[in-house]
């Protein structure tokens, strides 16, 4: 009677067979090869072009620094403009006695011959200003300095006319020393304000200024000893 039942639980203990375990396919080694050889040459031209553009990009800036830099020292650098008193003549003196002298009766006029040089690549235009004559710091006269453009690399001649009062000269306590001596000190101070402007990129405003000193010899008559002092600020 045991038997039969035996024989079933025998039967239903027994294992089933397991499934085959699924294929695993491997690809080719060369296909792996070729893949990773071709990204690596793809990051190598992007590398390669990335330099290339950089350095490019590099060298334009660096001519162009270059250049600027070149310009800014010669074409583009403003240079000072310079003003030079190349005589100065006294009218009237010849007609002069000393009586007329020492009462300030004489009509004198100074004529001094004035440039005004530009060294620059642009033109430069400066405004209408005067000149000043001085005898121990007293204004004796007044010359209207016209406006003008004195051109690129050129030198534009001006006269400058003053009309003497010989009575504040006359008048000065110095006055007699300096009879004595025959020399009378005189002092010309001239002021220009102009504007240099170039390319239209570079605009500079510069103020020139002129400080000379000279000598009338009451003897002679003439000027001696002229000396100019010049100072540019921009």
């Amino acid at each position: 009677m045991s038997l039969p039942n035996q024989k079933l639980m025998t039967d239903d203990d027994q294992e089933k067979p397991l499934s085959p375990a699924p294929e695993i396919r491997h690809l080719p080694t060369t296909t792996v090869d070729e893949a990773s050889s071709t990204t690596s040459n793809k990051q190598s031209q992007g590398f390669r072009k990335c330099t290339i553009y950089c350095g490019i990009i590099t060298a334009v800036v660096l001519i162009i620094a270059v250049v600027l830099l070149v310009l800014g020292l010669t074409v583009l650098h403003v240079k000072n403009p310079q003003i030079t008193m190349n005589s100065a003549t006294i009218i009237g003196f010849d007609r002069v006695n000393s009586t007329d002298l020492l009462t300030g009766k004489a009509n004198l006029t100074v004529v001094a011959d004035v440039s005004v040089k530009n060294n620059n690549v642009a033109a430069f235009k400066f405004k209408r200003s005067n000149s000043s004559l001085l005898y121990h710091q007293t204004v004796i006269g007044v010359a209207d300095v016209p406006g003008g453009v004195a051109k690129a690399r050129r030198t534009m001649r001006l006269n400058l006319t003053f009309e003497v009062a010989v009575a504040e000269i006359t008048g000065n306590q110095q006055f007699g020393i300096d009879l004595s001596t025959g020399i009378l000190p005189v002092e010309s101070y001239t002021k220009i304000k102009g504007r240099v402007k170039i390319l239209n990129i570079i605009k500079k405003k510069a103020t020139v200024t002129m400080n000379c000193s000279f000598a009338v010899n009451i003897t002679s008559r003439g000027i001696v000893g002229q000396n100019c002092k010049r100072h540019v600020s921009f």
